[in-house]
């Protein structure tokens, strides 16, 4: 059955057929080897826009999956990911999967453990006779297998085709965090607002510049970019201004190899007042974490700032002066200040709940706007 599960995919890069299962990667093989990093590969793992489509009157669909819940050593358990149906556009039904693989993960020393589990049965019934587009959009915050996909009409590849494909880049926030489910990340908002194909290169912990991940974009076919760049550069603290300088236009150079003529649309970093002047790395309170309170603080120096150190103010100036330039020249390349999508006003109303990720209110506020500043008449991306 794996066969016609890779076949019914969309928003994968690459699949890998397992003994158990087959596994959705969103970098291809040689990224992942050339990355050698526990946290890019926790979640690029994470199907985050990744989803199921088909044609089918089938009343009843059952996909049989294996999760991998992960394990925090001293903190509350995490919720279990979801799994949204959507049917003829519109979200009809959602499931969790509870039992699967367990990551154990100690916080304090980095040791993990796994523990191998057994596959759940995700079933969707009552859902009518009438031939349908369906789609299954997997947890964006878990990994999972894809075991077996059965219902009680025949199912066939979905006829919605033609959508322009929009390949986004950005960290933990375009990833999904603090988001509730997966159709409500703010990019699959924003596409399906757009009516575009989501690819979602939005990587927990790791838009880093990486050239790897430059020509993964390269590689994809696109009508559409975006990159989001700049909070993961500050809250991993892994470069100062003029490494991140010559960084930004490596990657949109790599990226023009592949899309010389593509529209791309370079997003600076949403407001996060605990990093617009004061540089990562950014820490976790683990103490709050063992109690049920996720939240973050910004532990650089702001003195440091003049040696080179960036913070969210010192990109966003920087990816402005870089996209001025090459545009004289690319007529295809723009800017989209991040805080269009979330600034001040946005922050007093809907303030971020760990100080570094919005909420699910604050993803669909992102998602909409995105979907008109980008997509909507005039926009950068639009058609």
């Amino acid at each position: 059955m794996s066969h016609q599960i890779a076949a019914l995919l969309r928003g994968a890069v690459e699949t890998e057929p397992t003994p158990r299962g087959l596994r959705p990667h969103r970098l291809p093989a040689l990224a992942r080897e050339q990355a050698a990093d526990p946290q890019l590969s926790m979640a690029e793992e994470q199907p985050s826009g990744v989803r199921l489509a088909f044609r089918t009157s089938a009343s009843l669909i059952e996909l049989d999956v294996v999760p991998t819940k992960r394990d925090y050593a001293g903190a509350p358990p995490r919720p279990d990911g979801v799994y949204d149906l959507v049917v003829d556009g519109r979200l009809a039904a959602q499931a969790t999967a509870e039992g699967g693989d367990v990551l154990s993960i100690d916080l304090a020393t980095g040791a993990t453990e796994h523990r191998p589990g057994e596959p759940v049965t995700l079933r969707f019934d009552g859902l009518g006779d009438q031939a349908k587009d369906v789609e299954i959009w997997l947890p964006h915050d878990e990994a999972t297998l894809l075991v077996d996909l059965r219902a009680d009409a025949v199912i066939e590849p979905s006829t919605v085709t033609g959508r322009p494909v929009w390949v986004h880049h950005g960290s933990s926030i375009s990833h999904g965090s603090n988001a509730a489910h997966p159709t409500g990340t703010w990019p699959a908002l924003a596409a399906r607002l757009a009516d575009a194909e989501l690819v979602n290169l939005g990587f927990s912990g790791s838009a880093l510049l990486d050239p790897f991940a430059a020509r993964t974009i390269r590689d994809l076919p696109a009508e559409a970019i975006s990159l989001k760049i700049g909070i993961n550069l500050v809250n991993a603290d892994v470069m100062r201004l003029r490494a991140f300088r010559a960084a930004v236009h490596g990657f949109l150079d790599t990226v023009r190899d592949g899309h010389p003529t593509t529209p791309l649309l370079v997003v600076s970093p949403i407001l996060c007042p605990i990093h617009e002047q004061t540089p990562g790395p950014s820490a976790m309170d683990v103490i709050g974490l063992a109690a049920g309170e996720l939240r973050f603080s910004a532990a650089g120096d702001p003195a440091e700032v003049a040696a080179g150190k960036l913070t969210l103010e010192v990109i966003r100036a920087e990816l402005g002066r870089i996209v001025a330039q090459r545009a004289l020249s690319d007529p295809h390349l723009h800017l989209l200040d991040g805080r269009e999508l979330y600034g001040e006003q946005d922050h007093a109303e809907l303030p971020l709940p760990d100080d570094l990720h919005p909420d699910a209110a604050a993803h669909r506020r992102m998602g909409e706007r995105f979907a008109r500043l980008a997509f909507g008449p005039g926009g950068p991306l639009g058609t």
